[in-house]
């Protein structure tokens, strides 16, 4: 059975209904190619509150729990400090990897702070906010985010390549 895949859109343009989502749908098609199997989509204004709800609603389910906005410096780019309060154990090397993947198309991929990290048997990983970036790196981490559901899961149990 494929894990379960969620949506957190993060964006306050997006949940006012002033321009539509774009993500979701170019995300879905590859969501299954990558082993996954599609779940919620929810919208939230960028607001600590309204994404901590969001991620934990989400995080009940289990699998792999995405969020897409909010992770550049702005001010109003809240979704780390959000998933902060709602993982237990951060998992660097997501972050680590979407910057410098990113960073070869566009430099300013460094100033992203997207984290990733455990909540329960849920994985949280935080995506850029525009819909290319977001799907280069959902594809980028897919495999590794497959594993990791399958090591908490207890269906693999250590980290050789299989």
């Amino acid at each position: 059975m494929k894990p379960l895949l969620q949506l957190i859109v993060v964006s306050d343009r997006a949940a006012q209904g002033v321009r539509p989502d774009a993500t979701a749908p170019l995300l879905q098609p590859h969501v299954a190619a990558c082993g996954f199997s599609m779940g919620e989509v929810h919208v939230v204004p960028d607001e600590i509150p309204a994404i901590e709800a969001a991620l934990r609603a989400a995080i009940r389910s289990g699998g792999l729990v995405l969020t897409t906005g909010g992770t550049g410096p702005a001010l109003r780019d809240v979704t780390p400090e959000a998933t902060r309060l709602v993982i237990q154990r951060e998992l660097p090397g997501f972050g680590e990897a979407m910057r410098m993947a990113s960073f070869h198309t566009i430099p300013t991929a460094l100033g992203s702070r997207a984290i990733a990290g455990l909540a329960g048997a849920a994985l949280v990983v935080n995506l850029p906010g525009s819909p290319k970036g977001a799907l280069e790196c959902f594809q980028l981490i897919a495999p590794a985010a497959l594993h990791v559901l399958r090591v908490v899961g207890g269906e693999a149990g250590d980290c050789a390549r299989p």
